[in-house]
């Protein structure tokens, strides 16, 4: 119930500018910055910020914004926000992927699949890719792709629960299958590359030419 009642509250549209907008920042956002960025007042924004946060989409901290330093003369510290670090998911009646999705994980380990599971995750990749350029298909699958300097980072894993599990079969599936939307799209300029890091997806995009 909790779930669904956090997913209803994006159905409100600011609301929902404003959560896309700070989740999409992949850092701290003040409440200055995000309503201009979605065209709407302070006070109106600030409202529906503080609505996310009790609906559990998005985190609230203090910090100083605009290069102020702490001490006299710094100003108090302001509320800043960024999106919630757990996953939510709605399904009427309810049902439980995650299980068995674990389930199957543990049964790859035990077989010994590591290599199969890979070529079936480059397989379903390929099918996945549709028409779009590539950070298109990464965004209609739940990667939130950013540009980062000469690299596509993704700020979200859409695995993340089960790879907390099994991290090193999850991560090399998550990797074929990024492999395979290259496939998909016959892009051969680009490669995926395992590069974890706190904080985002275990996989990067870069062009072939660009170590």
């Amino acid at each position: 119930m909790e779930d669904l009642q956090a997913i209803a509250l994006l159905q409100d549209e600011v609301r929902r500018a404003l959560y896309d907008f700070v989740a999409g920042a992949g850092r701290d956002v003040g409440r200055e910055e995000a309503a201009r960025a979605t065209g709407v007042q302070r006070t109106l924004a600030a409202f529906h910020l503080d609505k996310l946060v009790e609906g559990g989409l998005l985190e609230v901290g203090f910090a100083r914004l605009g290069g102020r330093a702490a001490g006299p003369g710094g100003g108090r510290p302001a509320k800043v926000y960024r999106r919630a670090a757990g996953t939510r998911e709605v399904s009427v009646p309810p049902r439980d992927y995650r299980t068995l999705a674990v389930v199957l994980a543990e049964v790859v380990d035990e077989l010994g699949g590591e290599r199969t599971a890979e070529a079936a995750a480059r397989r379903a990749g390929a099918r996945l890719a549709g028409h779009g350029p590539l950070e298109v298909a990464l965004r209609d699958h739940g990667y939130a792709p950013y540009d980062d300097g000469d690299r596509i980072r993704l700020r979200n894993c859409p695995f993340h629960v089960l790879s907390e599990e099994h991290p090193l079969l999850v991560c090399s599936m998550n990797l074929a299958l990024c492999q395979g939307l290259l496939d998909g799209l016959g892009d051969r300029e680009t490669v995926a590359r395992s590069d974890p890091a706190p904080g985002r997806c275990c996989v990067s995009f870069s062009k072939t030419n660009e170590d």
